[in-house]
């Protein structure tokens, strides 16, 4: 029953880890296990939905991770920085103040779709077995490969120059600070992102995660607590008969009672368990991660 996703509300000035800290002392006062981890960091500059995965559901971050994400971000026109946000030194101050609303507005579908995107050198991403922002550091320069990305929707929702607000619908893998600092480079003036909060990740919404300093009041946490069924419903699912649930634990595979289009399954019993993540191809159901009870 203390299995499953937490949504909680992020502070400002927090690391992700810091977050998980608390909370898995919380559960390890309630079930003595430590598992908790989390489905995708937010920056210490950034704050929102941080989803985290408690016992069992540690094992299913990767698929709640690549969901898709939405953002409210703040970005500055003018400035540089080394971060590409307010953390980093100050690279460059140029004038912004003949640009207009309509200006950047025009530029914005430019960033929509696959668009190729090159990290921030301050990131977690690894070079050599070595996080780039380690690297950064002490000084190293690396030359960092595009990436493709996928951007789903920008909108602005403000606009206070040299600042405007846009709302970010994106894949997982996106830097919205990189975004920040594109659109600067395009408009021949410079940005950083100067404040971001993540809205939503996959099914879970800021409207719904539990504020921090609510952790500590008597079953909060727990009355948030969210089933592999809702957290993972944009997958496709099966219910499993339970000849089907013991042909699984055993990592055999069962053959499809209906067509399933080729990729990851989530696949039940008959009272909404979830039993193993599985994989459909050429007509099978072949476990990938099995549950036991």
């Amino acid at each position: 029953m203390f299995d499953g996703f937490l949504a909680v509300d992020k502070p400002l000035g927090l690391t992700s880890h810091d977050v998980v800290a608390r909370v898995r002392r919380l559960y390890q006062c309630v079930t003595g296990s430590k598992k908790v981890g989390h489905a995708g960091t937010l920056d210490p500059l950034a704050s929102g939905v941080l989803v985290l995965c408690l016992g069992k559901a540690t094992r299913l971050s990767e698929y709640v991770m690549h969901a898709t994400k939405r953002y409210r971000a703040q970005v500055t026109l003018g400035v540089t920085t080394t971060t590409y946000d307010t953390e980093g030194e100050v690279v460059s101050i140029v004038a912004s103040d003949h640009l207009t609303r309509a200006d950047v507005e025009a530029l914005l579908p430019r960033f929509v779709g696959q668009i190729a995107q090159v990290p921030p050198m301050y990131s977690a991403i690894k070079q050599g077995g070595k996080k780039l922002y380690e690297l950064a550091r002490v000084g190293a320069t690396i030359e960092l490969a595009p990436r493709t990305v996928t951007i789903n929707a920008l909108t602005m929702t403000a606009w206070q120059p040299p600042a405007f607000e846009l709302e970010v619908v994106c894949a997982a893998g996106t830097y919205v600070r990189s975004l920040a600092h594109d659109i600067g480079q395009a408009l021949g003036v410079g940005a950083h992102l100067s404040g971001l909060v993540r809205t939503q990740s996959g099914t879970f919404a800021l409207a719904d995660a539990l504020p921090l300093d609510a952790l500590d009041e008597a079953g909060a946490w727990l009355a948030r607590l969210v089933r592999p069924r809702v957290a993972l419903s944009a997958y496709p699912s099966v219910t499993l008969d339970a000849a089907a649930c013991q042909h699984v634990r055993q990592g055999r595979a069962v053959l499809q009672q209906s067509p399933i289009p080729d990729g990851v399954v989530m696949g039940y019993n008959e009272v909404d368990e979830l039993q193993a993540v599985l994989v459909a191809a050429q007509g099978w159901l072949k476990p990938q991660k099995v549950f036991l009870p």
